[in-house]
């Protein structure tokens, strides 16, 4: 069975938004202390110029961008660096395995940006319309 043509860049586009929209949760818990706070505590926020706070940032704001698709391509590869920074960091010297120093999720982030940095933005971004306006 074939599969129609749009459903790649509409794919591409989901995954884009979905997982942009997922890591500015991250950045929220660590600038704005909701969902549960910084480190579980609730309303606690990270100081601004540590390391947490800075990629709070680069989560909140990168995120936001990449959802909007907006310089997709540089974002999602400097939010590719940012997750395998956390994982190095933050995960890998707690053990080999992901699943055993709770890295998965920063492991697939890193991919996934990696991916999008590569792909582009798929369908329904301002990369897209900004392209489109430029060809007229």
């Amino acid at each position: 069975m074939a599969v129609p043509s749009w459903t790649q860049p509409a794919a591409l586009a989901a995954l884009r938004v979905m997982s942009a929209l997922m890591l500015m949760q991250h950045g929220v818990q660590k600038l704005l202390g909701e969902f549960g706070g910084y480190r579980g505590t609730p309303g606690a926020t990270a100081e601004l110029m540590s390391r947490s706070g800075v990629a709070g940032v680069l989560e909140l704001v990168g995120g936001f961008l990449l959802a909007i698709g907006l310089f997709t391509r540089p974002v999602a590869f400097v939010l590719s660096g940012l997750m395998a920074f956390a994982y190095f960091l933050v995960h890998a010297p707690n053990g080999f395995w992901p699943i055993m120093n709770r890295g998965e999720l920063p492991a697939l982030y890193c991919f996934v940006f990696l991916l999008i940095s590569a792909a582009g933005p798929g369908a329904a971004s301002v990369d897209g319309l900004l392209q489109r306006r430029r060809r007229r």
